[in-house]
C-alpha cells in the first residue's frame, strides 16, 4: 500500500503487513568499482541540487516533460536501464515496447497499482511518467528521496494508526479526482521480487468512490543475463544507506515496467484487489485463490512464505468490528 521500511520485528497492530523475505533472499550479481560507484554517487547528487534550480525557472507546462527526463538521469547514474512494456489495447491495437509509453494523458486521473520491492520503485515508476505516491510520513525526512517526496507531493500516511486510514483514502480519492496520477503499493510493505504478498483493499476504495480506472503494473528487476534479480529488495535489517550501495555497485541491472490492461474499479474493493493483483502477478490464479494458498513461494535460495498462508497457524474466526469509514463506505481494519 504505501512505500514501507523493512519489516520491524514487532508489529505496532495485528494488521500491519509483514514480509519474510530478508538477506538471505538478496542474491549478489556484477558489480562496478569503487571509482564508478562514486562517480554515480556524486551524479546523483548533482542531477538533484540542478533539479531543484532547473525545475523553478521552467514553464508550469513544460515540468512534467523535465520531471521525467531528470528522473531518466537519475536512473541512468544509478546504472540502471528502463525497459517499458505497454500491454494495453489501444486503437492501433496492442502496444509494446516503447521509451515514450505514459500511464495517463495529462488531467487523467489514474491509480497505478504494482508490487513492492524498494526505494528504487519510486523512481522507476516516476521514470516513466511523474505522479505521485502513497507514501511512508517519514519519507520526507530520507536523504535523497525525501526532496523528490515533497515535489511529487507525497500523500503521507502512518500504518501504526489505522484511525487515519479514511482521512488517507478520502486525499486520495480528491487527487484522483482532480486528475492526477497516483501510485500505491497495495502489499504495505516490500518483498524481494521473487517472493509477494497480498494487495490489501483499503485504498483501492478511493478508485470505487471516483469512479477512476486502475492501472495495474508488474515491475520487476533482471541482471545482465536476463535473469530476475533481488538486489533492489529492500528487506530484512536494511538501510536505506545499505542498500543505496548495494544498488550503487550493481552492474547491468534491468527495471522492467510492464503496463497491463486497465481495470475499472465496479464497487466492490475487494473484487478490484483480486483482479489486480491477478493482473500485477502475471498469473489466473491470485494469491487469494485455493490453490495459490497452498503453495509456498519460492525466492531464490531462500524459501519463504506469506505468513497469512502458514500452515501450522491456527486459523481463528472472529466477528470484525468495523470502526473506519470513508465516503461512506465500511473500512475495515483488516483492509489496510
Amino acid at each position: 500500500m504505501v512505500f514501507d521500511a523493512p519489516p520491524a520485528q514487532h508489529t505496532a497492530h495485528a494488521w500491519m503487513p509483514s514480509s519474510p523475505c530478508g538477506p538471505g533472499c538478496i542474491e549478489r550479481i556484477d558489480e562496478v568499482g569503487t571509482g564508478r560507484v562514486i562517480a554515480r554517487l556524486l551524479g546523483v547528487a548533482g542531477l538533484l541540487v540542478s533539479f531543484l534550480v532547473v525545475n523553478v525557472a521552467t514553464p508550469r507546462g513544460r515540468r512534467e516533460h523535465l520531471q521525467r527526463r531528470y528522473t531518466r538521469m537519475v536512473l541512468d547514474c544509478l546504472g540502471i536501464q528502463l525497459r517499458v512494456v505497454d500491454n494495453r489495447v489501444t486503437t492501433s491495437g496492442v502496444g509494446g515496447a516503447s521509451s515514450d509509453t505514459r500511464f495517463a494523458d495529462p488531467g487523467e486521473g489514474v491509480l497505478i497499482v504494482a508490487g513492492h520491492i524498494g526505494w528504487t520503485d519510486v523512481v522507476v515508476l516516476a521514470s516513466v511518467q511523474p505522479l505521485g505516491f502513497v507514501a511512508r510520513a517519514d519519507m520526507v525526512d530520507w536523504p535523497v528521496l525525501g526532496g523528490l517526496a515533497k515535489l511529487m507531493r507525497v500523500i503521507p500516511i502512518e500504518r501504526e494508526r489505522l484511525r487515519e486510514l479514511p482521512g488517507v483514502v478520502a486525499r486520495l480519492g480528491a487527487r484522483l479526482a482532480a486528475g492526477d496520477r497516483v501510485a500505491v503499493f497495495p502489499e504495505g510493505t516490500t518483498w524481494c521480487g521473487r517472493a509477494y504478498g497480498s494487495m490489501r483493499p483499503a485504498l483501492f476504495q478511493a478508485a470505487v468512490d471516483t469512479g477512476t480506472s486502475v492501472q495495474p503494473v508488474r515491475l520487476r528487476y533482471l541482471d545482465s543475463n536476463g535473469a530476475q534479480s533481488t538486489v533492489p529488495g529492500f528487506v530484512g535489517e536494511d538501510t536505506f544507506g545499505s542498500s543505496a550501495m548495494r544498488v550503487l555497485r550493481s552492474k547491468g541491472m534491468v527495471a522492467e515496467v510492464v503496463l497491463e490492461p486497465l481495470e475499472y474499479p465496479g464497487l466492490d474493493r475487494r473484487d478490484l484487489a483480486r483482479r489486480c493483483e491477478r493482473a500485477v502477478r502475471g498469473t489466473e490464479t491470485s494469491r487469494h485463490g485455493v490453490l495459490a494458498a497452498q503453495e509456498w513461494i519460492e525466492a531464490g535460495v531462500t524459501r519463504v512464505q506469506d505468513p497469512e498462508l502458514a500452515e501450522d497457524t491456527p486459523v481463528v474466526v472472529r466477528r470484525r468490528r468495523p470502526f473506519l469509514r470513508s465516503s461512506g463506505r465500511r473500512v475495515d481494519a483488516a483492509d489496510a
